[in-house]
């Protein structure tokens, strides 16, 4: 996921959640997270610049 975000850091997608800027997720009981991939899409959409979909 952290690729398609443009390969950003874990430790910036990190700092994302802090400032609540970052997509919603969903924290496994081993304690990772995911992001379904329907709010991946929804959530790079609502950030694209000029986009001519």
């Amino acid at each position: 996921m952290l690729d398609e975000l443009g390969g950003i850091s874990r430790r910036t997608f990190y700092r994302w959640r802090e400032l609540r800027i970052a997509l919603a997720c969903i924290r496994l009981p081993s304690g990772k997270l995911r992001v379904r991939r329907d709010v991946l899409n929804d959530w790079l959409e609502k950030r694209a610049e000029g986009a001519a979909w």
